[in-house]
C-alpha cells in the first residue's frame, strides 16, 4: 500500500517549454547548446557555482547580451501552472506523505515563485512534508544519491513509495531502488490522472 510520493517539479506540476527558452537564447546570439553549457548547468543545478558565475559562463556564448537579458531568456522555459493541479495536490496531502523532488536551479524556482505570486507558491509549497530542489542538496536525478537522500533523511519504505516524473531515465532510476514508479508523458498525461490511471488503487 503506498503511503508516499515523491514528485518531481517541471512537467508534473509546472509546464516547461524548452524551446521557448532556446529560442529566446538564440535571439541573444547563442548559436547552438552544447556540451560545455550542459556541464555548466549541471553543476548550477547542483548548487556548485552562483548565479553569477552561471550567466557569466553562458555571456561567453553570447558575449552582447547582458546578465539580466541572459537571466530573462533562461527563465522561458517555465510557461504555466493550472490551478487545477494545486488543488488536486492540496486534496492529496490529506491522505499521503508527499515530497517533491527537483532537479533545478536558483533562477527557475525565483522565477517560479514570482510568476505564481507568494500565496500560490506558499500554498503548493505547504502540500510536502519537505521539497527538495537539486541545488540545495547537491545532488540531481538521475544520481542514486538524490533519492537516497530522502529515502534515508526520512526514513521511507521503498516499496510504500510512489515516485512521479516525466523522465524515464529518473523513473528506471527510482524503480531499481525499489520504488513504485510513474513515468508520466507529458502532453498525453496529467498529474490529476494519478487515480485513474490506476497508479494508485482508489
Amino acid at each position: 500500500m503506498i503511503n508516499t510520493i515523491i514528485f518531481d517539479f517541471g512537467d508534473i506540476f509546472i509546464d516547461i517549454d524548452f524551446q521557448a527558452m532556446q529560442n529566446a537564447l538564440k535571439d541573444l546570439g547563442l548559436q547552438e547548446w552544447n556540451e560545455e553549457l550542459d556541464k555548466l548547468n549541471f553543476k548550477f543545478e547542483k548548487g556548485k557555482i552562483s548565479q553569477e558565475e552561471f550567466l557569466t559562463g553562458i555571456q561567453k556564448y553570447v558575449p552582447n547580451a547582458s546578465l539580466p537579458e541572459i537571466k530573462k531568456a533562461w527563465s522561458k522555459v517555465l510557461v504555466d501552472f493550472p490551478l487545477y493541479r494545486l488543488e488536486f495536490l492540496q486534496n492529496l496531502s490529506h491522505n499521503y506523505q508527499l515530497f517533491l523532488l527537483s532537479n533545478t536551479d536558483s533562477i527557475h524556482v525565483e522565477q517560479f515563485e514570482k510568476m505564481v505570486g507568494e500565496s500560490f507558491s506558499r500554498d503548493f509549497y505547504q502540500c510536502f512534508e519537505k521539497v527538495y530542489f537539486s541545488f540545495e542538496i547537491g545532488a540531481r536525478k538521475p544520481d542514486p544519491e538524490a533519492f537516497n537522500y530522502i529515502i534515508n533523511k526520512h526514513e521511507l519504505s521503498v516499496k510504500r513509495t510512489l515516485f512521479v516524473d516525466d523522465r524515464k531515465t529518473n523513473t528506471d532510476i527510482a524503480e531499481s531502488l525499489g520504488m513504485k514508479v510513474w513515468n508520466l508523458i507529458p502532453g498525453e498525461e496529467d498529474v490529476v490522472d494519478l487515480f485513474e490511471k490506476k497508479i494508485i488503487p482508489v
